[in-house]
C-alpha cells in the first residue's frame, strides 16, 4: 500500500478517479504508519542475488593463464578461465597514482559489450609503473612502488593479494566467491528460474540478456570496522549480514521508511571504509546495477568475555572481516583505496570522484520549507514572520504544489499569479526561494515541457521501443533520459531566465522523485527492462539520480553565464554526487529514534565524499512534540544541511506556534548556526578542496583510539568542534566521549576546561546543547545575527581562541564574495592564525 498512501497523500488522483481512491484512503490511514516490506524485494526475491548468495566460499573455478600475461607500463593483463565451462574473461590491473589498484574484470570475448559505467570519475586516473619481482608457475608477484607493497597474483585458483612487508592488506576471491555470469544464447543450457524472466509481484521483467550477474569477495585481515555504503537507515559501523539480508544498493523511493535494517533507500554510493588502528583503507566498486553487500567477521557475535577468553588462552585468531559484492549486470570495475590514514583515503576517492561542490554561503544558513507553503501571501507572512520573532533565515521552499497541474517550470496561476513578485519581495530582504522540479513530466499536449521532450525524442523508452509512461505526482508521466548528454544539454537550457518564466535569480531548485520513483512501477520505480539508447535501464538506475542532478546543477551555472554557483538538493543519488550539491535522507518520520538516525546517515554520507547532508528537521511525516521538535533544531543547527521540512497533513510548524519559551529556544539555536556561518563556510571550502568531510566521525581524527571506532552519537565539525546533541526524550543529562589524552576540551557556552580522553557526563536542560572547542584551535565567529546570511556580510569577525596545554593555538579564515566561481581566479582571502608566547599572528 505504501506508495498507494504516499499518492494520497498529495491528493493527487481524487478527482481522475474518483471512489476508487476513497476505497484505498479509508485502507491508508486506517493502516499503520510504516513501510510495506512487501512491497521491496529481499535478496531471496531477487534472482540475481539469490544465484550468487547460493554460492558458498570453498574452492573457485577460476584460475589464471600465466601464459597470457602482458605487462606493459601502465597495466597488467591476464586471462582467467572458468574451469566448469571453460569461459575466459580478461583481468586488467593498474596501479593509480597516489596509492591506488584497479582491478577491473570482464569476459574476454562477450556476445554484446557489458555496461561500464561513464561520467562518474572526473577523468580516466592516471596510472604509475608496475613492475614484475619475481613469476613462476604458482604466480606472479608485482611491485606497488617504492615502500614494500606488492600484489601477488595466484594461479590456482585464481587470486590476489596486497601486502605490504609481511602483512596482508586486502585480498581478492580468497574465499573462491568471484562470480562472472556471461552473455548468452538462451538456448545453450537449461533455464533456471529467473535467468530469463522474473516475476515480482504482479511485474514481469523480461531480462532479454539473461544472466549477467558479477560478484566478488574481498577479505580484510586485522579489519573489526567497516563503514559506508549508503544510504542504509542504520548505525555508522556496519552490521554482519549473515543472519539476514545483505545491505542493499538500489535507488528506491520507501515510504515511511524502517531504521536499523539493511533495505535499500533513495541513494547509492558502492564505497566502503575498512578502519584499524593501524590503517584506513577502502573499496569502490564502480557498478550503477542493482547491488548487495554481504560483510562477514570472524570476530561478530564474540562477547567482551570471549575476546577476553581468547586474549588469556592465546587464541591467535586475528579478527578479520570479509565482504562480497553482488550486481546484477556490468562488470567488476573496483578500486582499492589504500591510505594508509583516514586522510589519505579521502584524497584518493576525491581523486577518483571530485570534491564536494563548494556551495553558496546562503546555503550554509537555515532554510524554512513544507509541503506545501499555499500561495504567495502564505509566503510572505511566514517570511515577515521570522521578521517578527527575530529569526534568521536565508532560503523558503515549496514543494509541488507551486506548480499549475504538477507542471515542473511553472507556477498555479492562481495561487502564484506574479512569481517575480514574490521572488523581488524575498530579495529585497536578501533572502531566496527553492522551488521543486521533479523528473517526471506530465503527459499532455498543451505542456511546452512535454511536447519538446517527446518531439526530440528524449524519453526514456519501454522494452518494445515506445515512451516508457508511469504513474508519479501528474498522473500519467513520461520519464527524460537523462543518460544522453543531449537531453541534459536541453534540460540544462530550460533554466534560463527566458525559458522558465518567472525565475529570477534567487530561485533554485530542488530535484525529488529522481530515483526514479514511478508509483505503478515495480518496487515503484522503472522497469528493468525500459531502455535508454542501448543500455536497459537495469544497467544504469542507480545513474538516474546523479544524472538529473548534474543537468539541473549545469542549468543554473548556465543561466548566470557561467558565474554563479549553484544550490541543487537531490534526493537519489550516487558515487561523485558531491559535486552537484546537497543530499537529504529523505522522508523520515517525526520520531526520536530518526532524530538519533540523522547522526549516522549524514556520517556514513560524509565518509564517503557527501559532506552536504542533512535531515528534515523535526521530521518529515507525523507531528513531533514540543520537545523534540525543539532537541531537532539543536541537532540540525549543527549538521551540514539545515532544512526544516514537513508533510501536507501535519499541522503547521513555523518556529514560533509552539509559545514563547519554545520560540526562544529555538531561535537560540537557529542563532547559533548563523554565529558559526564563518567556520561552516570555511569547512566546505576544505572539502571543495581536499575532499575531507565537514562532518566526521571521531576515528577520523583519533584513528588510533579504539573507543571511538563505534560511535555515532556523536560528531566533530572539521577537526575543532565535537558535538553531541541530546536525542533522548526527557533527558536529564548526556555521556560524551572527550578524545586524545593530550587534549583539552573547551564548553563552548561556558568556556569550561575538560581534560581529553576521557567519558564526561553533562547534566543538561531544555536550552542545552552539548558543543566543545578543542585546545589549540582557533574559530571565526560573527556575533551579529541579523535576518540572513547575506545581510552579516560586513560585519566583524570575532576570534576564539582555545589554548592546548602548550598554551598555543591555531585556526584558519577564508572569505570570498558568497556566491560566484570568482574564489576560483583567487578572490578570495584566506588567512592562517597562530597564537604562542601571548601573541596572535597571521600569514
Amino acid at each position: 500500500m505504501s506508495w498507494m498512501c504516499s499518492v494520497m497523500c498529495r491528493g493527487l488522483f481524487l478527482r481522475r478517479m474518483g471512489p476508487v481512491l476513497l476505497v484505498w484512503l479509508a485502507v491508508c490511514l486506517g493502516g499503520t504508519w510504516a513501510v510495506d516490506k512487501g512491497n521491496f524485494k529481499t535478496c531471496e526475491q531477487s534472482a540475481f542475488c539469490k544465484r550468487q548468495r547460493a554460492i558458498k566460499p570453498g574452492e573457485s573455478p577460476y584460475r589464471a593463464l600465466l601464459e597470457t600475461m602482458e605487462l606493459t607500463n601502465t597495466r597488467l593483463t591476464l586471462q582467467l578461465i572458468n574451469d566448469n565451462n571453460k569461459v575466459r574473461l580478461l583481468l586488467e590491473l593498474y596501479r593509480l597514482q597516489g596509492n591506488i589498484t584497479r582491478v577491473k574484470i570482464n569476459e574476454l570475448k562477450p556476445l554484446k559489450p557489458r555496461y561500464e559505467v561513464p561520467d562518474v570519475l572526473i577523468r580516466e586516473p592516471p596510472t604509475e609503473p608496475l613492475s614484475l619481482l619475481s613469476q613462476d608457475e604458482n604466480g606472479v608477484v608485482l611491485s606497488l612502488g617504492p615502500e614494500s607493497q606488492r600484489v601477488i597474483v595466484s594461479a590456482r585458483p585464481f587470486r590476489l593479494d596486497i601486502v605490504e612487508g609481511r602483512d596482508v592488506l586486502m585480498s581478492l576471491n580468497s574465499r573462491g566467491l568471484l562470480g562472472f555470469e556471461h552473455l548468452r544464447m538462451q538456448e545453450e543450457e537449461k533455464v533456471e528460474d529467473g535467468m530469463w524472466e522474473e516475476t515480482f509481484k504482479s511485474h514481469t521483467d523480461s531480462k532479454p540478456n539473461g544472466p549477467s550477474a558479477v560478484s566478488l569477495d574481498f577479505s580484510l585481515p586485522g579489519v573489526e570496522h567497516v563503514y559506508g555504503i549508503p544510504e542504509h537507515a542504520d548505525t555508522l559501523k556496519l552490521k554482519t549480514t549473515d543472519s539476514g539480508d545483505p545491505y542493499r544498493l538500489y535507488n528506491l523511493d520507501v515510504f515511511q521508511y524502517e531504521l536499523y535494517n539493511p533495505m535499500a533507500l533513495y541513494g547509492a554510493v558502492p564505497v566502503m571504509l575498512a578502519h584499524n588502528a593501524q590503517r584506513t583503507t577502502g573499496i569502490f566498486w564502480l557498478n550503477a546495477a542493482e547491488t548487495w553487500v554481504d560483510i562477514s567477521s570472524n570476530t561478530a557475535g564474540k562477547t567482551v568475555f570471549g575476546k577476553m577468553l581468547d586474549y588469556v588462552q592465546g587464541s591467535s585468531e586475528t579478527p578479520q572481516t570479509d565482504v562480497r559484492w553482488i550486481s546484477e549486470s556490468g562488470i567488476i570495475d573496483v578500486f582499492l583505496m589504500l591510505g594508509p590514514t583516514p586522510r589519505e583515503v579521502f584524497s584518493q576517492y576525491a581523486s577518483l570522484t571530485g570534491t564536494q561542490a563548494f556551495p553558496p554561503l546562503a546555503s550554509l544558513g537555515y532554510h524554512q520549507c513544507r509541503w506545501n507553503y499555499n500561495d504567495q501571501e502564505d509566503v510572505r507572512s511566514v517570511d515577515a514572520g521570522f521578521d517578527e520573532h527575530d529569526i534568521p533565515y536565508d532560503f523558503i521552499w515549496l514543494d509541488i504544489e507551486h506548480t499549475d497541474g504538477k507542471r515542473y517550470f511553472t507556477w498555479d496561476p492562481h495561487k502564484f499569479a506574479s512569481p517575480k513578485e514574490m521572488l523581488q519581495g524575498l530579495m529585497d530582504k536578501k533572502r531566496k526561494m527553492v522551488a521543486i522540479v521533479d523528473p517526471h513530466i506530465k503527459i499532455d499536449t498543451n505542456y511546452k515541457i512535454h511536447n519538446e521532450i517527446s518531439s526530440r525524442g528524449f524519453y526514456v523508452k519501454n522494452k518494445d521501443g515506445g515512451d516508457y509512461e508511469g504513474w508519479c505526482w501528474p498522473g500519467s508521466a513520461g520519464y527524460p533520459d537523462f543518460t544522453r548528454p543531449d537531453m541534459r544539454a536541453w534540460w540544462a537550457s530550460q533554466f534560463a531566465y527566458d525559458q522558465y518564466e518567472g525565475a529570477m535569480e534567487n530561485l533554485y531548485t530542488w530535484n525529488d522523485m529522481n530515483e526514479p520513483s514511478v508509483f505503478n512501477g515495480p518496487e515503484v520505480t522503472m522497469h528493468k527492462d525500459a531502455l535508454h539508447g542501448a543500455w536497459e535501464h537495469r544497467d544504469v538506475h542507480n545513474l538516474y539520480g546523479i544524472y538529473v542532478h548534474m543537468a539541473t546543477a549545469q542549468g543554473l551555472i548556465e543561466r548566470s553565464g557561467g558565474v554563479e554557483r549553484p544550490f541543487v538538493l537531490t534526493r537519489a543519488f550516487f558515487a561523485g554526487s558531491q559535486r552537484y550539491g546537497a543530499v537529504w535522507t529523505g522522508d523520515n518520520a517525526a520520531e526520536w529514534d530518526h532524530l538519533k538516525i540523522s547522526i549516522p546517515m549524514c556520517l556514513s554520507l560524509s565518509l564517503v565524499g557527501i559532506s552536504f547532508c542533512g535531515a528534515d528537521v523535526g521530521g518529515f511525516f507525523k507531528s513531533p512534540s514540543t520537545e523534540l521538535l525543539v532537541r531537532w533544531y539543536q541537532t540540525g543547527a549543527y549538521q551540514p544541511f539545515f532544512r526544516a521540512h514537513a508533510h501536507l497533513d501535519t499541522p503547521r510548524r513555523e518556529p514560533w506556534l509552539f509559545g514563547p519559551e519554545n520560540t526562544a529556544l529555538i531561535r537560540e539555536a537557529v542563532r547559533q548556526r548563523y554565529t558559526f556561518l564563518p567556520y561552516w563556510y570555511q569547512l566546505f571550502y576544505l572539502a571543495y578542496h581536499t575532499g575531507e568531510p565537514v562532518m566526521r566521525p571521531l576515528w577520523v581524527e583519533y584513528p588510533q583510539d579504539p573507543a571511538t571506532f563505534a560511535l555515532d552519537d556523536e560528531f566533530l565539525l572539521g577537526r575543532d568542534l565535537l558535538v553531541h546533541p541530546v536525542t533522548e526524550e526527557g533527558a536529564r543529562g548526556v555521556t560524551a566521549y572527550l578524545p586524545g589524552k593530550d587534549e583539552v576540551w573547551f564548553d563552548i557556552h561556558t568556556f569550561q576546561k575538560h581534560n581529553g580522553g576521557q567519558n564526561l557526563y553533562i547534566p543538561v536542560t531544555m536550552s542545552s546543547i552539548p558543543v566543545f572547542q578543542r585546545g589549540g584551535s582557533i574559530i571565526p565567529r560573527k556575533l551579529r545575527v541579523r535576518r540572513s546570511s547575506a545581510c552579516m556580510e560586513d560585519d566583524p569577525y570575532t576570534l576564539y581562541v582555545a589554548l592546548n596545554n602548550q598554551r598555543t593555538a591555531e585556526g584558519e579564515l577564508y572569505i570570498d564574495d558568497g556566491h560566484t566561481f570568482n574564489y576560483e581566479k583567487k578572490e578570495f582571502i584566506h588567512r592562517r592564525f597562530s597564537f604562542s608566547n601571548n601573541v596572535l599572528s597571521s600569514v
